[in-house]
């Protein structure tokens, strides 16, 4: 212990003689380490949030879609081939399964604008066109008034329910909003209900930047050519997985799908939609590891040449110590210590660094974001690593001085 404190006080007093040539030789681990933290933090935060995310929507609801889910090599081309997913195919799906409750359809549009006679939004808000069940399958709870009906839906009525964000903008007084008259796409839209604040998706995106506006319209509005997202809540979730295979039996006959060929439309889960994240945070751990270790070697090919330097210019010191008794061992020892107190001292840097821009970004623009233990440890232990990988060359040449020609340089 007292060999192991005597190396540390030495490593401690050349590095601190030192201070621009220390750092500027541990920029390459600060920058390695300081990726780590913040790309395994704003992923482990993801998945946090995408749990909660997802837990919103209930353990027995499921969605139906035209399109596969996610940013895979798909051949676009073909799925753009398939049938659209439509009303009457939504409507055959609450009469003919059994184990679903409820069943929406649901179509978005983005960008649009959104005008009140004093007041309008950005371009930036989503326009949804939706059926009442809705509410209920996408867990929407009305603040004021109520939600789209069926009456709205059957008579292609220019109502609309606002999100917490648009009511806002065109509305101050949040409460006069009701019976006021806003403008989508120029035509006149009367409001009857405002829902409850929901927070952002993942963090990133605001759920109540929305208008909800009654499919037919939203059809009449924009086109009735494109596939309907349709959410499927089923009477529990231990009928999940039936109410599944009645969805499943029952669009493949009504599209006229032949046993032994796969079906031209596609079930999402929670679970599905977890594995695509886990999938999404699997390709960015594996960039941010790259970058790590790359900034790792250079700061590594940085350490062994500050190490080597230093051996050359404290030859004397080492035919010195060694000429008064010191083995090579503590001469090893001691420069392998110096090594790696310096790569340690760019992780720790490195980790502080990361810690800082984490809780800046959680709070500038708001992204979940969690510095998990095992990235901390993991650092803090490659950048050790290093330092004693790169450091044991040049502590090795400093062991084997011979003492006379040490002391004879200058």
């Amino acid at each position: 212990m007292p060999v192991l404190l005597d190396n540390l006080r030495l490593a401690l007093s050349t590095l601190l003689g030192n201070p621009l040539r220390s750092l500027l030789t541990l920029l390459g681990i600060v920058i390695g380490v300081t990726t780590v933290i913040v790309m395994m933090a704003l992923i482990e935060g993801l998945h946090l949030k995408v749990n909660g995310d997802l837990a919103q929507l209930g353990s027995n609801t499921f969605e139906l879609n035209k399109w596969p889910l996610g940013l895979g090599r798909y051949d676009w081309q073909q799925y753009a081939k398939r049938k659209n997913v439509t009303l009457e195919d939504v409507e055959a799906i609450r009469e003919s399964c059994p184990s679903v409750a409820q069943a929406s359809a649901s179509l978005p549009q983005w960008g649009q604008k959104v005008a009140s006679a004093s007041a309008q939004t950005r371009p930036t808000v989503e326009i949804k066109g939706a059926t009442p069940e809705a509410a209920d399958t996408s867990s929407l709870t009305v603040s004021d008034g109520r939600f789209l009906n069926d009456m709205d839906h059957k008579e292609t009525r220019y109502v609309a329910v606002l999100g917490v964000d648009v009511a806002e903008a065109l509305f101050p007084e949040k409460r006069d909003a009701l019976g006021r008259t806003v403008r989508i796409q120029n035509r006149p839209f009367t409001v009857v209900g405002l829902l409850q604040a929901r927070g952002s998706y993942l963090g990133l995106m605001s759920m109540d930047n929305i208008v909800f506006i009654p499919m037919s319209t939203f059809q009449t509005l924009y086109g009735k050519d494109r596939s309907l997202d349709v959410k499927i809540q089923a009477h529990s979730a231990e009928v999940m997985g039936r109410a599944q295979d009645e969805v499943t039996v029952l669009m493949r006959r009504r599209r006229a799908v032949h046993e032994g060929l796969p079906s031209d439309f596609e079930i999402h889960t929670n679970e599905s939609m977890t594995r695509m994240v886990n999938e999404l945070s699997t390709v960015i751990r594996a960039a941010s590891f790259g970058v790590c270790l790359l900034s790792l070697l250079v700061g590594g090919i940085g350490i062994l040449n500050i190490m080597l330097v230093s051996v050359m210019e404290r030859t004397r010191e080492i035919g010195v110590r060694k000429a008064l008794g010191a083995k090579r061992r503590r001469i090893l020892a001691q420069f392998a210590t110096e090594a790696v107190m310096l790569a340690l001292l760019g992780g720790l840097l490195g980790v502080g660094l990361g810690y800082g821009l984490t809780m800046l970004a959680k709070w500038v623009i708001s992204v979940p974001a969690v510095v998990p233990t095992w990235a901390v440890a993991l650092s803090l232990f490659m950048s050790s690593g290093v330092g004693l990988l790169f450091g044991i060359y040049p502590a090795a040449r400093a062991a084997q001085l011979d003492p006379v020609e040490a002391m004879r340089a200058e």
